[in-house]
């Protein structure tokens, strides 16, 4: 077991990709076995030890960062084991939790397989993509990471070892779990009672239905419940070949009513990515890109996957939905190749970077949402940021994952003023998605920064659902507090 104390070996885990400011811990663990996390949390209570597990550093939310409890560190559990292939489409990985989602994926492409996730941050830890249930652009047809896990290796806040193969514990009629360990012993607790959103993404709290599996209930538990030290991943065979392509619009109606094609499941154009970016988006995109024409409200870009023997049809299909709704079809941009596919998904990708350079010239962070409403509310809750930012006059973005009714508004606040503004009116937007029967995360999770706002969605009732099997399975509150419940809720008995 590794064990670091000193400030330039601390000082990389005080950090994410939230802004938060407040870390601090005694020193991190590296643990290099599962044995070694096992006795690790075994002695948290007779050595009067907390601790936060620590991804890449790639979370938005602040989860990965101490607010004074002993870090664990997954970085050295890192083993990519071999494929197996189990029929023609199907074949299943074992990867330890802290192994990067990008070498995963290159290898089992390498093998002619494929990995559907895609988080947009590559380097992130496949474990921490399961505890956070990560979606990404191709989740509109997949779904997210929970749908790709075949089985789960967790190491419970006691010490013992949790092997959970799908389908093996499922809650009862009555939604109970039952199941012995060896160190905790029989543990009886009910799945939670609150209902879920009806959206196509959700990552806010503890998952729950009807008959559950018990491997879901860990998976976008945040790391609350256990650590997941090992996962099977399932797989399916690599698609033969992508239609990429970058459609702009002059009306935003126009652009509304393709996506509403595009979502058919009647329609022939079947996109396994919908995404979407805003007309200030574009304006940011053509200080490196200048041939995105400024005349456009916004646009689409889509993936399809396609073969040989179907490519010039599916482009037929898609031509055909382009001009029945009027895109500026000699300004799109269609990628067919690996190369163009690749100079468009860095053109995808580049528009963090340059609002973070934009960013970094000004004194306040930005203000970003990550909510999605059921498909009928989206164009309501659009129009709702919209309008709230421009009568307060900010600077702001709106982009993302629109086949899902799921975008992100980032508010850039030039100064403090309008960093309070922002706020403020973010309070306004968690409210308005929420009355819709949306969700407060559709894909970020909710760490530190969001817990506040979960009781807004569950209500005390259902926090307090949460807290219980929190202390069913961490009686001793071990792990990861301060992420996704409220820790005043944890001190109450």
């Amino acid at each position: 077991m590794i064990y670091k104390h000193d400030p330039a070996s601390i000082k990389g885990f005080l950090e994410d990709t939230s802004n938060l400011k407040t870390g601090n811990t005694p020193g991190v663990f590296f643990p290099e076995t599962t044995d070694e996390l096992s006795d690790l949390l075994k002695s948290a209570v007779k050595e009067h030890r907390r601790f936060t597990i620590a991804g890449n550093g790639t979370g938005t939310t602040g989860g990965r960062i101490p607010l004074g409890d002993h870090v664990i560190s997954m970085q050295k559990l890192d083993r990519i084991g071999e494929l197996a292939e189990l029929s023609r489409d199907k074949a299943i990985i074992t990867v330890q939790a802290g192994a990067l989602l990008d070498d995963i994926q290159k290898k089992v492409e390498q093998s002619g397989w494929f990995y559907p996730p895609d988080p947009t941050e590559k380097l992130c830890f496949i474990g921490s993509t399961i505890a956070n249930n990560s979606s990404g652009a191709r989740s509109f047809k997949y779904g997210p990471t929970r749908k790709h896990i075949s089985r789960i290796l967790v190491v419970l806040p006691q010490g013992d070892l949790l092997d959970l193969p799908r389908g093996e514990c499922l809650a009862d009629e009555h939604g109970m779990f039952h199941f012995n360990l060896p160190v905790t012993g029989s543990l009886t607790f009910k799945r939670p009672q609150y209902r879920m959103p009806d959206t196509s993404k959700h990552n806010a709290g503890y998952f729950s239905e009807e008959e559950m599996d018990l491997i879901d209930l860990f998976i976008g538990s945040e790391g609350t419940l256990g650590v997941i030290v090992e996962a099977d991943l399932m797989l399916i065979p690599l698609p033969i070949g992508v239609i990429s392509s970058l459609v702009y619009f002059r009306k935003l109606d126009d652009l509304f009513t393709f996506v509403t094609l595009l979502k058919d499941p009647k329609n022939l154009v079947t996109p396994r990515a919908i995404e979407f970016f805003d007309h200030h988006s574009l304006e940011f995109l053509a200080s490196k890109y200048p041939d995105v024409p400024l005349d456009s409200c916004g646009a689409i870009f889509l993936e399809q996957e396609t073969t040989p023997e179907t490519q010039e049809n599916d482009l037929d299909a898609l031509f055909e939905r382009m001009e029945s709704c009027n895109t500026m079809t000699d300004e799109s941009w269609m990628a067919l190749d690996r190369d163009e596919q690749a100079r468009l998904r860095e053109f995808r990708h580049a528009l963090p970077l340059i609002v973070n350079d934009w960013l970094s010239r000004q004194q306040e962070s930005k203000i970003s949402t990550d909510m999605a409403v059921p498909d009928g509310a989206f164009r309501e809750l659009f129009d709702f940021y919209r309008n709230g930012c421009e009568e307060h006059g900010f600077v702001y973005i709106i982009f993302g994952h629109i086949g899902n009714a799921h975008v992100h508004l980032n508010i850039l606040p030039r100064n403090r003023e309008e960093f309070l503004k922002g706020k403020s009116l973010y309070r306004e937007f968690i409210a308005k998605a929420l009355s819709l029967g949306g969700t407060l995360s559709a894909e970020h999770g909710i760490g530190k920064l969001k817990s506040e706002y979960l009781v807004e969605m569950y209500h005390e009732q259902g926090i307090e659902e949460m807290v219980r099997i929190k202390k069913c399975l961490d009686p001793f509150l071990i792990l990861n507090i301060g992420n996704l419940i409220p820790v005043a809720y944890l001190e109450t008995e």
